[in-house]
């Protein structure tokens, strides 16, 4: 389902009480790959509802130059196909951390190229007793290097 933030925050706390676990994860998810369905699939394996925060163009222009390579509503269409994505919504900063705080999820995952210490969020979910996880990343997958192997092509 792709929603507001409103939207999703309403089905957290459904969710929550209902006895399940939220899990939330964000990202540009601009050329969806290999490496994001396993962190995707990860993710969901944490929780009973997986949330992802997709940043908006402007917000992954900001953070990534030259950037993105789909539009949202692509990259969102793609992402609400895949199995383990319950939750799509929106966001046009550059970190999540408003978003997290509306979704207060109980677990918060992020590919393994982060430090817990670095990822965004991870304080406050802690702060309300939940978890924050790391997923070991494929080797060679990444948006970056499937754009620079194109331009080689």
């Amino acid at each position: 389902m792709i929603c507001k933030l409103s939207a999703a925050a309403e089905a957290a706390s459904r969710s929550r009480a209902a006895g399940k676990k939220v899990v939330f994860t964000n990202g540009c998810f601009d050329i969806i790959h290999s490496g994001h369905v396993k962190l995707l699939n990860d993710a969901k394996a944490f929780g009973d509802i997986l949330i992802v925060g997709l940043n908006e163009s402007s917000s992954v222009r900001a953070i990534k130059p030259g950037r993105p390579v789909n539009s949202f509503a692509e990259r969102a269409a793609v992402l609400n196909a895949l199995k383990p994505v319950d939750i799509i919504f929106g966001f046009k900063e550059t970190t999540p951390l408003a978003a997290i705080k509306k979704i207060k999820p109980d677990i918060l995952v992020k590919g393994g190229d982060w430090k817990i210490s670095e990822i965004v969020g991870a304080p406050f979910v802690r702060s309300r007793g939940g978890k924050v996880h790391t997923v070991k990343l494929r080797k060679n997958r990444s948006t970056t290097a499937l754009i620079k192997k194109i331009r080689e092509l």
